[in-house]
């Protein structure tokens, strides 16, 4: 694969003038008539979308199989109805649109060209129980002063803290490289890598902990290589900063209901509430997918499945790659549960909250969204009923804990924080329960799969994929359904897609040089 910079093209498509592309595997434009092959694409999350999309786009004839009643994946929604009659959509909420998500934004291009649907938060606030607070909105966005202006202006961040860290232990931070990072970093968890760089304690459970909940995980769980990666995402790798856009409505009608529609437009197949049992290769080179009514031939599988998924499916198709990739499937881990709160109150809070808050210190609340701040159906609801919508969320939470209990303290934490809730009246309430994110532990970067398999006819693609590439969480997903699907049209000889990623290794050459006295 290889690496070119384009600071011209990627300016004028609002893409950060370093970032990297990542050429389209070449061959003819696309399939036409009946010799296009058949493909199936297991998981109708953001990863599977991407492929359906891309090989439906040229020309393979594409059956996309979701086990939920609609697409979405995690970021799916269901309607529901609250107790004074009104239907909305319930999900798991708050998700961060990155400007940086280069390639899940040219996927949601597809069907809004102008990102309409996409809105903008003025800030990242971060609250400490220690009434510590952070802020990104004054933060420079270009590297290195975007890193430089968080420590002048985070009140975390003080003379004596910066004197007491250890600034060749955390040399590895200002030249990130993948999969080099995951070489140095994997073997150890993200609290003990901040423990040897003698981070800041207050800046270390404001800011890092933040990013490391953000793969529900505990710090101390979490590999250290994954944190780093992130740190060069936001912070020294890019110029795109760390203020994001949010969908002004559901997902459902933002995001996946337009991407349906256009995938059934190009002939795509899409079948919900269609879970694939079983994965046979064969000897013709094809596959047998099996579902709960039918099994039915394919030329060629991506198999877009969250890390449970992907388990029961390999397990349960013992002829499908080779031993040595079936037991790093099988060694995937899902992190903790977590909890998604929707309150649905009688009274508005206070006019200056923010529509998203990240916490620490509050026992298991990580954030609080005020939906009604930036989602259409929430605002309606609210100026209807002169009310508001708030969201709450909390990310691994023990596997044996009450979750009664932890529904009660995140709602006793929200009193604390936002003290007008108290008085107020919960209409209705919903409370969703998940546990089907990956787990990045210390350790295990090695049996994640990568896009490719030992069967040239299946790849993989989701958020948990090694792709080479400095990307993660959604952006992650998209990309490697993309590059499942360049894959399988380069063994076709078509064309594939163009993708981009911020810059692959650290942005200023003296932070460089700095970071190789690491290595000696």
């Amino acid at each position: 694969m290889t690496f070119l910079h384009s600071p011209g093209t990627g300016h004028r498509h609002g893409r950060d003038r370093r970032a990297a592309v990542v050429p389209a595997p070449d061959g003819r434009a696309r399939f036409t008539g009946e010799a296009a092959p058949t493909a199936a694409v297991v998981g109708g999350g953001i990863a599977g979308l991407a492929a359906a999309t891309l090989l439906a786009e040229r020309g393979v004839r594409v059956t996309l199989h979701e086990s939920e009643p609609s697409l979405g994946g995690r970021l799916s929604g269901r309607p529901t109805q609250l107790a004074d009659g009104t239907t909305v959509t319930m999900s798991r909420g708050f998700h961060a649109f990155f400007r940086q998500y280069y390639n899940l934004r040219g996927l949601l291009r597809r069907v809004d060209p102008g990102l309409d649907s996409l809105i903008r938060l003025p800030d990242y606030p971060l609250r400490h129980s220690s009434g510590l607070h952070d802020s990104f909105a004054r933060v420079p966005r270009t590297p290195p002063l975007s890193a430089m202006g968080f420590v002048a202006l985070s009140p975390t961040f003080g003379l004596r803290d910066l004197a007491r860290m250890n600034p060749r232990a955390a040399l590895p931070l200002l030249d990130v490289r993948v999969p080099e990072v995951y070489e140095r970093l994997d073997s150890i968890s993200a609290h003990d890598f901040l423990a040897r760089i003698r981070f800041p304690e207050a800046a270390h459970h404001l800011a890092f902990e933040v990013f490391s909940r953000s793969f529900f995980a505990d710090p101390r769980e979490l590999s250290a290589a994954e944190l780093v990666l992130m740190f060069h995402i936001y912070f020294l790798g890019s110029s795109e900063g760390l203020l994001f856009d949010v969908p002004d409505e559901p997902f459902p009608t933002a995001l996946w209901d337009p991407l349906h529609r256009y995938l059934e437009g190009h002939g795509t197949d899409v079948r919900t509430r269609t879970p694939v049992r079983q994965v046979r290769p064969r000897p013709d080179g094809g596959l047998d997918l099996t579902t709960d009514d039918r099994t039915t031939r394919y030329d060629a599988l991506v198999l877009a499945l969250d890390s449970g998924g992907l388990r029961r499916v390999v397990a349960a198709s013992p002829e499908l790659g080779d031993s040595d990739w079936r037991a790093g499937i099988d060694r995937l881990r899902t992190a903790p549960p977590f909890l998604v709160s929707r309150l649905w109150l009688d009274r508005p809070v206070a006019y200056d909250r923010p529509g998203f808050l990240g916490t620490s210190g509050y026992g298991p609340l990580d954030n609080v969204s005020v939906l009604d701040r930036w989602e259409g159906e929430a605002a309606r609801w609210a100026r209807r009923t002169r009310g508001s919508v708030v969201e709450l969320h909390a990310y691994a939470v023990a596997p044996d804990a009450d979750r009664g209990a932890v529904q009660a303290e995140v709602l006793r934490q929200l009193h604390r924080i936002y003290p007008e809730t108290l008085s107020a009246r919960i209409v209705d309430e919903r409370h969703e329960w998940r546990a089907d994110c990956p787990m990045f532990p210390v350790g295990g970067y090695r049996d994640r799969p990568g896009v490719r398999t030992p069967d040239p006819a299946v790849t993989v693609a989701g958020d948990m994929v090694r792709t080479g590439l400095p990307v993660a969480l959604m952006e992650r997903a998209a990309t490697s359904g993309f590059l499942a699907a360049n894959a399988l049209l380069e063994r076709w000889g078509v064309r594939g897609q163009t993708l981009w990623t911020v810059p692959r290794a650290g942005r200023s050459a003296v932070l460089r040089r700095l970071a190789a006295l690491g290595d000696g």
